[in-house]
């Protein structure tokens, strides 16, 4: 199965939902049959693009452009729904530490946004695939929606799942989403974080570090503590503690299959492997470190915790543990926080879950944001 794969060399995009959709559609037509394939299965030139180094962020990009389009066409309910008025924009930013990242907008096309969510990704996930339903759905409700691939993951320039100081990729995060300032459009409304899995991490420190900057973070199963089942054995953590002081960039650490931890819905986890930008490598030995550091350091620290708060958790998650959204939510300081629990669920809230659970999860959240964006 052959693909002309176009060479990504545009710095910036900007697409308008209702002047595509005929383009849209030839392309759906175009890949109807490849979407009930297992990636697993494909053959020739897009099997050679998922079989290249992904350590090298043009394979990445080559790959995305690839199959940006079959992904559109997977049986998930995030991308039943069309959604007609929005505006996009794809473009890739130099930062202070002259690494090359991409980021992605969606606002309503028409109208001034309700408010900004800015969007911190999952461990080893990216602001694509999944996301591009997640935003337009936000974006559908009245919001614009900024997101960004950190350093080494996604689209952005870096050593692929490669995390050599976790707050130096918060320093990042901060520098790309403080730019809102700098637009007319966007910096007088208020500014929300929704942070997933990691994400939740990332946004937990980043209000840390700018406390009276965001108006309030949606926490979907932030990663405020790994569970127990993912975390290697004490024997097995107390040697890699000490390779990675030597070897940080070593992909050494035993871990079970993340996605199908993660997916509760059978329907919906072989749709993972349409992810094919996502690190699915063992943890290199440097970011395990430093994500348990994370871990460790915010659980002292859930106290400093002021801003709004609304944190989802799935009971059923094993992957980062649902007791310690409990324990965030009984310490943060905030007069103003939520926890909602849900029953069975696993750690994919957004993506993995039969469609009305999912659908539930983001009336939850766009409710809440509904209620703190009238207030402000």
């Amino acid at each position: 199965m052959a693909l002309n794969i176009a060479n990504v060399t545009t710095k910036f995009h900007d697409s308008r939902t209702p002047s595509t959709n005929n383009n849209n559609k030839g392309r759906r037509r175009r890949f109807a049959a490849v979407k009930m394939l297992k990636v697993e299965e494909l053959t020739g030139e897009l099997q050679e693009i998922l079989n290249a180094n992904m350590d090298d962020v043009k394979q990445r990009r080559r790959a995305r452009e690839a199959f940006k389009d079959i992904q559109l066409t997977v049986d998930h309910v995030l991308f039943k729904t069309k959604y007609d008025g929005l505006k996009t924009k794809e473009s890739y930013e130099v930062n202070s530490k002259g690494v090359e990242i991409f980021s992605k907008s969606w606002l309503p096309e028409t109208g001034s946004p309700k408010a900004v969510i800015c969007f911190c990704h999952g461990y080893g996930d990216t602001c694509t695939y999944f996301f591009e339903g997640i935003a337009r759905k936000f974006a559908s409700s009245g919001y614009g929606v900024l997101a960004m691939d950190f350093p080494g993951f996604g689209l952005s320039e870096g050593l692929h799942g490669y995390i050599p100081s976790f707050d130096g990729l918060v320093d990042d995060v901060i520098e790309h989403y403080s730019k809102i300032k700098e637009n007319p459009e966007l910096r007088d409304l208020p500014r929300f974080l929704l942070g997933e899995s990691m994400g939740g991490a990332v946004a937990i420190k980043m209000h840390l570090k700018q406390p009276e900057f965001w108006n309030g973070a949606v926490l979907v199963a932030p990663m405020c503590k790994i569970a127990d089942d993912v975390v290697p054995p004490w024997a097995v953590k107390t040697f890699l503690i000490g390779v990675a002081k030597v070897l940080p960039k070593y992909k050494l650490v035993p871990q079970k299959d993340l996605g199908d931890m993660a997916f509760r819905d059978p329907k919906k986890k072989p749709l993972t492997s349409y992810n094919v930008i996502a690190y699915k490598d063992r943890p290199r030995l440097g970011t395990a470190m430093e994500l348990l550091n994370t871990t460790q350091d915010i659980e002292n620290q859930l106290e400093k915790i002021s801003l709004p708060l609304l944190i989802l958790h799935g009971k059923a998650d094993i992957v980062t543990d649902p007791s310690v959204s409990k324990t965030l939510y009984e310490k943060a300081k905030s007069s103003d926080k939520k926890l909602n629990l849900y029953d069975g669920c696993c750690h994919a809230l957004l993506e993995g879950e039969t469609d009305d659970i999912i659908l539930s999860v983001f009336n939850d959240i766009i409710s809440w944001l509904d209620k703190h964006s009238a207030a402000k």
